[in-house]
């Protein structure tokens, strides 16, 4: 598999774009993303799993931009609730709107067993046909009330095991250290890494 010149991160989120970026600078490849590709249009992610929703997305971009591309979908699996949000995590209650999102997260799980854990999934795919799958994952529990102000979505409500800290209390390096888009971008990292060597 040959090292591309260019790779286009399939987002306009610049949190995650710099977190994939900082990851691959390593290769000394350009790294592009959505913002830099206003001719991508809406995508539509009817996929059944974080992986095809990833792969959908890769594949929408890669077609518009004729380079590799990396995707990645990503959420919340409460094993109480079936597994949701999962694949429907950011419009758990609708739109986009996490406060309402967490608010129906707290109806559903009343009485319930908390335990959850959040899932990215990574999805390369270039136009030579060449494609790789990493994942991530961090175990947790779902608090009763919102704690810290760093972070976005279900980050306050998320307790990580061990430290005793929801996501949003951590800093930007604590989370990035052990949360599953971290995890997932180091195993991209190391696939990629033994693929063009």
């Amino acid at each position: 598999m040959d090292k591309p010149t260019e790779i286009v991160i399939a987002s306009q989120n610049q949190h995650k774009i710099t977190e994939i970026k900082s990851a691959l600078a390593k290769f000394d490849v350009k790294i592009s993303s959505l913002n830099d590709y206003s001719e991508v249009g809406q995508i539509d992610e009817n996929g059944h799993s974080f992986e095809e929703n990833a792969e959908i997305k890769a594949k929408a971009v890669m077609d518009v931009v004729k380079k590799p591309v990396i995707a990645d979908d990503s959420g919340l699996v409460v094993d109480a609730l079936n597994g949701e949000p999962g694949i429907r995590s950011a419009r758990y209650a609708g739109d986009h709107d996490d406060d309402a999102n967490n608010r129906k997260l707290m109806r559903e799980l009343k009485g319930k067993d908390r335990s959850a854990y959040f899932k990215s999934v990574l999805v390369y795919l270039s136009p030579a046909g060449d494609k790789m799958v990493a994942e991530g994952i961090v175990n947790g529990r779902i608090l009763s009330a919102a704690r810290g102000d760093n972070g976005f979505g279900y980050d306050p409500y998320f307790l990580v095991p061990g430290s005793q800290k929801s996501m949003a209390e951590m800093t930007v390096e604590e989370k990035n250290m052990i949360s599953h888009r971290g995890r997932a971008i180091k195993q991209l990292v190391a696939k990629l890494d033994e693929a063009w060597s």
